[in-house]
């Protein structure tokens, strides 16, 4: 069971961060979410809950009382009190008899999903915890979310494994019977249609999960596929994953469409086809434990501008996990909108994709999407990456 091996990790990561407790402070979670909540409980709670997790080793629910028979079901909590009218006087019961020095809750300026706390359950719970030593010794959770997030389990790796090696098979059949004149809208049905056969979800929000840019783009990612036909001489880049047992894949591929007259791809394709590759190729091999994520991407981008190509507008890699965009380090350049993620380490488990890109005007868009996980000796590819452009006609 995932939840109690996180739950395992958790306490682990408290006492190496010396924070004695984290506390989740929830309510109606089904419609407001804590991101971070889905790792350790996996059911949604009603009333105002504190799921208290203890450096000691002791993981304590309180919750109304209608929640506690599920919450007990888990298997998750060592304790599980519940109340009726409030919850503050169970609350403060359990603080008095553990007296933790530091209690650690889900907010952070940086990385969305640390920042699950509400801030009207954060005001409730100033009110909860004034007049009492507790209210002094609130701090963020930040760090210890994002190495729950970024250390994968094996349980974890296997299935991220799982969603790549299924959405991989999609890419090989998809190869199979891409033809000039289909248009973006029929290609993602293809992928939509097998990944419904098999159960899975869309990685990520479905009106551009898969994306497909058929030839050339005025627009970046993350849009929807349209009506326009793919022609001879296009260029064909799909960004697409799939949640599959809970975890995510989430890669690009790209085809070019030869003209008539043509036995390969023309130069300057293949040239920018190489730098991405090679970009990708570098950056993997050059990833330790203890980098910083800006360290990463510039191994690429410097790359990338080398070849006269202009600088991607985005980072080289975000982590992968419950979510495609899994929060935490980011292999990303020190840009004011990153905040603080390209400066975290990167440590052995965690996922990241590899997907840096060139815009060539009169052929579309070049990128790849690599995902490698993060061993001691360096990164390992959980894909298996595309070497050669794909040439279809």
């Amino acid at each position: 069971m995932i939840e109690r091996e996180k739950r395992e990790q958790a306490f682990s990561i408290l006492r190496e961060k010396k924070i004695d407790l984290w506390m989740f402070f929830v309510r109606e979670s089904g419609m407001n979410p804590d991101p971070a909540l889905q790792y350790l409980y996996p059911h949604n709670l009603t009333w105002q809950s504190a799921l208290m997790f203890f450096s000691d080793g002791e993981a304590v629910a309180i919750v109304g009382e209608l929640d506690g028979e599920q919450v007990r079901r888990s298997e998750i909590f060592h304790r599980v009190l519940t109340y009726r009218g409030g919850i503050k006087e169970k609350l403060l019961e359990v603080l008095q008899e553990k007296r933790p020095g530091s209690i650690a809750l889900n907010y952070s300026l940086f990385d969305p999903t640390s920042d699950g706390l509400t801030h009207g359950m954060f005001l409730l719970l100033q009110e909860h915890l004034e007049g009492t030593p507790f209210l002094s010794r609130l701090v963020s959770a930040e760090e210890v979310v994002q190495a729950l997030r970024s250390r994968k389990t094996p349980q974890e790796l296997q299935r991220i494994k799982r969603a790549v090696f299924e959405t991989e098979k999609m890419f090989r059949k998809l190869t199979e019977i891409l033809k000039v004149g289909m248009s973006e809208k029929q290609v993602a049905s293809y992928l939509v249609g097998w990944m419904e056969e098999l159960g899975a979800e869309p990685a990520w929000e479905p009106s551009s999960c898969p994306a497909v840019f058929a030839g050339p783009q005025k627009f970046g990612a993350h849009s929807s596929p349209t009506e326009r036909k793919i022609e001879e001489g296009f260029l064909l880049n799909i960004d697409f994953g799939i949640k599959l047992e809970g975890y995510c894949s989430d890669l690009q591929r790209m085809w070019y469409f030869l003209k008539k007259d043509e036995d390969g791809a023309p130069a300057e394709v293949r040239r920018a086809f190489e730098t991405v590759r090679d970009a990708i190729m570098k950056a993997a091999e050059s990833m330790r434990p203890g980098m910083k994520g800006w360290e990463m991407d510039r191994i690429a981008r410097e790359y990338i501008t080398s070849k006269d190509y202009d600088e991607y507008p985005h980072a080289l890699g975000h982590q992968v996990g419950r979510e495609a965009h899994d929060g935490a380090a980011l292999l990303a350049p020190p840009w004011e909108r990153y905040g603080s993620l390209p400066y975290l380490r990167l440590e052995e488990g965690m996922v990241f994709t590899l997907e840096p890109r060139i815009n060539l005007p009169d052929y579309g868009v070049v990128s790849l999407e690599e995902m490698v996980v993060l061993r001691k000796e360096g990164a390992e590819f959980i894909s298996t990456p595309q070497r050669d452009l794909w040439l279809v006609g």
